[in-house]
């Protein structure tokens, strides 16, 4: 197989690549399903903090400033106890996802997929029943313990339980189902908006989508690598047959092999601390892009866009309602993007989606910069009309079609799929925390960098948005249609990264 006008060696992984069975489907649908409750909290976040009875509630000084007849645009809802509800879940999310590397290596991705399933759904009944700022709070906790758990287990077991040549478009449905809960939250939102007890209903909604994927999860195995690695050889076999069919028998006995082989140095390894064998020489370029590709998912802005939305369109000059609207666009448009994405994402490849999603939203986030800039200011005290707000709902939905279909799944299949399998839970562990540190980080701090940056704001995610475009043209190797376990084989090909890597099989 040539990648980059390299060959490489993928001999070995039988037949199986062009048959996808029913089981492989319902399996993958079911994992990528627990995208639903990261999604759902995107959009539902974004929307009620911008409910009147909610803020009232909670948060009246925000509500107070709002309602003041002259006011900086930029500056309206700039307040970090308004940001901490947002960004406390992925603090949570944070520690979960470390925690999760040790459950899913001793107890499997299923089980931790179900345990984080469980702990969404208590979160999102204690914040549908929320009476003060610490019950609201401790909830959002919660479920960033069940988001945390699942967005590690999810992404490796749609790995390594897709065939190698459907593995993109497999694993993009987990980035699929963020939109889906995105779409279903601001849908939610809009209909609930003029009730008086509508925040309620939104949050605690919360508990359906949970409960629809960790009640998909039981009905699942756990993926055939798991079960090798925690010494259960019948149960994988099982579990292989059922995923590969009866009838590639054949090729299931030389997978099956192959698999254990790697189970065997994944055991073997288990003593060897992970920090101390991810810091080492050959696994450097493991590393830098397990941490470059969620930071810079996070960089782009995608996430604070979805959470402040609806903020961000009232600023402009939107009603509460037509603001909701426009965010429910937004995420429609996301939504189509991403299935875009799922047809084109093993055809094209990782790299030509990463770079021209890339250069959309630089030019996007540019004219937005613009177009604010022109219109209410430096000051933010000046007069958005009609016309320039439409604008800037299409600019804003340009820019997440190019995220949707470029660096919204890439950015979770690409860290699940380059690890050999002694590092790939502890590996998809530190590419989620980081994840959720940049995901703090930014949506704690946006909107007083939207306040004191005004439309810089946007220059800023454009730079980085130029210069992620850059680190992959250098530094990001193919992996389209390369099995997982013979992913090795790209960096010992890669012009920069062959410096680092020994031409042995990890």
């Amino acid at each position: 197989m040539a990648i980059g006008g390299l060959a490489l060696d993928v001999s070995g992984a039988g037949n199986i690549d062009a048959k996808i069975t029913t089981a492989v489907v319902m399996s993958c649908i079911v994992a990528a399903s627990c995208g639903l409750i990261f999604g759902y909290d995107i959009g539902i976040s974004g929307g009620v903090t911008t409910m009147k009875p909610f803020l009232e509630k909670f948060f009246p000084s925000v509500l107070k400033k709002a309602s003041e007849a002259k006011t900086n645009v930029y500056c309206v809802y700039d307040s970090q106890l308004l940001t901490a509800f947002t960004s406390s879940l992925y603090v949570a999310g944070l520690v979960a996802s470390l925690v999760a590397s040790r459950l899913t290596a001793a107890y499997g991705r299923r089980t931790t997929m179900i345990l984080g399933g469980f702990t969404f759904l208590f979160g999102a009944l204690i914040n549908g029943l929320a009476a003060n700022i610490a019950m609201l709070i401790s909830g959002r906790i919660l479920l960033g313990f069940g988001v945390g758990f699942t967005n590690q287990a999810a992404p490796v077991y749609l790995s390594e339980v897709a065939p190698p040549r459907w593995r993109g478009a497999f694993n993009s449905g987990f980035q699929f189902f963020i939109g889906v809960g995105v779409v279903a939250a601001n849908l939610i939102n809009y209909g609930t908006d003029s009730h008086r007890n509508g925040w309620r209903i939104s949050l605690g909604l919360a508990a359906v989508p949970a409960a629809i994927m960790t009640v998909g999860c039981l009905f699942i195995s756990d993926t055939p690598s798991s079960l090798l690695a925690r010494g259960k050889h019948d149960q994988a076999h099982t579990s292989l047959l059922k995923l590969r069919g009866v009838e590639n028998i054949a090729d299931v006995e030389i997978e099956l092999a192959e698999l254990a082989r790697s189970s065997q140095l994944a055991i073997e390894a288990r003593a060897e601390p992970f920090m101390k064998t991810i810091l080492e020489r050959r696994y450097r370029p493991h590393l830098v892009v397990a941490v470059a590709i969620p930071c810079f998912q996070q960089l782009t802005g995608i996430t604070v866009n979805a959470f402040y939305a609806p903020v961000l369109f009232r600023s402009v000059g939107f009603g509460s309602g037509p603001a909701l609207i426009a965010t429910l666009i937004l995420g429609l448009v996301n939504l189509g993007s991403l299935l875009l994405s799922t047809m084109v994402i093993d055809r094209f490849g990782r790299r030509f989606l990463f770079i021209a999603g890339g250069i959309q939203m630089f030019l996007c986030q540019i004219a937005v910069a613009v177009l604010l800039a022109v219109t209410v200011g430096a000051t933010g005290d000046g007069e958005m009309k009609k016309g320039y707000a439409v604008t800037v709902v299409v600019l804003l939905c340009i820019y997440s079609a190019g995220f949707g279909w470029s660096w919204g799944p890439l950015s979770w299949l690409v860290p699940s799929e380059i690890f050999p399998l002694k590092m790939r839970p502890a590996g998809q562990s530190l590419s989620v925390a980081v994840n959720f540190a940049a995901t703090f980080a930014l949506s704690q701090t946006f909107l007083a960098t939207l306040c004191d940056f005004k439309y810089g704001a946007f220059l800023f995610y454009g730079g980085w948005i130029f210069k992620m475009t850059v680190f992959v043209i250098m530094f990001l190797p193919e992996t389209k249609g390369i099995p997982v376990d013979s992913m090795y084989q790209v960096w010992e090909k890669h012009w920069y990264w062959q410096r680092f890597t020994k031409p042995t099989s990890p």
